[in-house]
């Protein structure tokens, strides 16, 4: 379900599981981060593309398979240890030294956006709907994906984009700096690869070098802020308000919250 390609010095990794929008399963997310530790050690690899099969980037988190670990009876600590997975992606992705593009198209929503923050440069194309909506199924944004989107874009347009969960389209994130272009859908996976061979044709060892000392600055905190929220969102599927927004997303209506 996780494809890796090489076009010159350019990897493309390409979600691979169209016929389920590219829905993230916990194995795929453990591929994606092996294989971004694998790429941080080539030597033949300048850049790296991030895209999805089909007509979206992905959906987000498979819903049926986190259902399935929260129905395993592992102990507490096990399923800690695998709620932080999204975020080990994120270590991994940024940690990255060669630059990242991420090719977004159709939906890209929750987890998926996570990825695309941990990237270089977000290219989106038209029409493309971009958003976080872990609220409407009552959890948090977790992954230590705040800190990227809060660099990106400000606090009061995070919030916006994480408290409503609503699907923004590309040319209003554009102008928030969320994504770096906008091009026609046809275009995209041309238009990324090209941006990679550009930044794969310039000095390796400035290059990156540059995007380290520059995501020090960015992320300084992130790491200090950001470490309980695999915890919170261990307690937010204890609520009331988890169970009934997993109902109401099964029946197709609007939940009935209270807080509890």
């Amino acid at each position: 379900m996780i494809t890796l390609d090489m076009n010159g010095a350019v990897a493309i990794i390409s979600l691979n599981r169209p016929e389920r929008r590219n829905a993230l399963t916990q194995a795929m997310l453990g591929d994606i981060e092996r294989i971004a530790d694998d790429l941080r050690g080539r030597a033949d690899v300048r850049a790296v593309v991030l895209r999805g099969e089909g007509s979206d980037f992905s959906v987000g988190a498979d819903i049926s398979d986190m259902q399935a670990r929260l129905a395993d009876p592992a102990p507490l600590a096990l399923a800690r240890r695998s709620a932080q997975l999204g975020a080990r992606v994120m270590r991994a992705l940024m940690g990255i030294d060669q630059p990242t593009i991420c090719a977004l198209q159709g939906v890209a929503t929750g987890g998926a956006m996570c990825m695309a923050t941990a990237c270089d440069f977000r290219l989106a194309a038209t029409g493309a709907r971009l958003g976080y909506g872990e609220v409407k199924i009552g959890i948090n944004l977790m992954w230590n994906a705040l800190g990227p989107l809060v660099a990106l874009i400000g606090p009061a347009r995070a919030k916006r984009m994480v408290m409503t969960g609503a699907l923004l389209d590309a040319d209003m994130v554009y102008g928030w700096g969320l994504v770096d272009e906008v091009v026609p859908a046809a275009e995209l996976d041309a238009r990324a690869l090209a941006l990679a061979s550009e930044l794969a044709g310039l000095p390796p060892l400035a290059v990156q070098m540059i995007k380290r000392s520059i995501n020090a600055v960015a992320h300084a905190l992130d790491g200090a802020i950001l470490h309980a929220d695999a915890d919170q969102w261990l307690l937010a599927t204890q609520s009331a308000d988890f169970a009934e927004a997993l109902i109401a997303f099964r029946e197709k209506r609007p939940g009935q919250f209270s807080g509890n």
